[in-house]
C-alpha cells in the first residue's frame, strides 16, 4: 500500500534535525618566548612574542623574492617575517629583525612554525630521562612551572 505525503503533515515535510555540535574555535595566534631574545638597536632584549598561522599566500609570496631565488635558505627568514606579528614591544617584524635573531631563536621559530602549521599545536610529548615519566610540554615557551 502506497502512502502519499501531504503538505499538511508537518512531521513528514521537515527533515530530521541534526544534533547540535559545539562550535570549534580555530586558534590562529600562538604566543612564544624566545630562548635568548631579540636584541634591538637600543640594547633592549625582547623575548615574548606572537606567531600566527600561515596562509597559502605566506608560503607562496617568498618564492618570488629575489633574495630567496639567490639563496633558498633565505626562505625561512622571509617566511617567518610574514607570520611573526610581535616580538616583545616590536610590532613591525620584518626581514631585518629576523636576520638579527640569534641562531637558537631562529631555529626555535622554525620549529614552532612547523608545529603549528603542520600539526596544529605547540605541545610535544617528552619523557624524563631518569624516571621515564611521560608528560607534555608547550614548546611555545612560557615561564618556568607554567604549562
Amino acid at each position: 500500500m502506497r502512502r502519499s505525503l501531504s503538505l499538511a503533515d508537518p512531521a513528514a515535510a521537515e527533515p530530521a534535525a541534526l544534533p547540535e555540535r559545539p562550535r570549534e574555535q580555530l586558534r590562529t595566534e600562538f604566543a612564544f618566548e624566545l630562548p635568548r631574545g631579540y636584541l634591538d638597536g637600543a640594547g633592549v632584549v625582547h623575548r615574548d612574542g606572537v606567531m600566527r598561522l600561515a596562509t597559502g599566500r605566506d608560503e607562496l609570496v617568498p618564492l618570488k623574492d629575489d633574495r630567496v631565488r639567490e639563496n633558498p635558505a633565505y626562505l625561512t627568514v622571509v617566511l617567518l617575517a610574514r607570520v611573526v606579528t610581535r616580538i616583545g614591544a616590536v610590532t613591525d617584524v620584518h626581514v631585518g629583525v629576523m636576520e638579527n635573531l640569534f641562531a637558537a631563536d631562529l631555529a626555535f621559530l622554525q620549529d614552532m612554525y612547523r608545529r603549528i602549521n603542520s600539526e596544529g599545536h605547540t605541545r610535544a610529548g617528552v619523557a624524563c630521562p631518569e624516571c621515564r615519566h611521560r608528560f607534555e610540554i608547550d614548546l611555545a615557551g612560557g615561564r618556568l612551572g607554567e604549562s
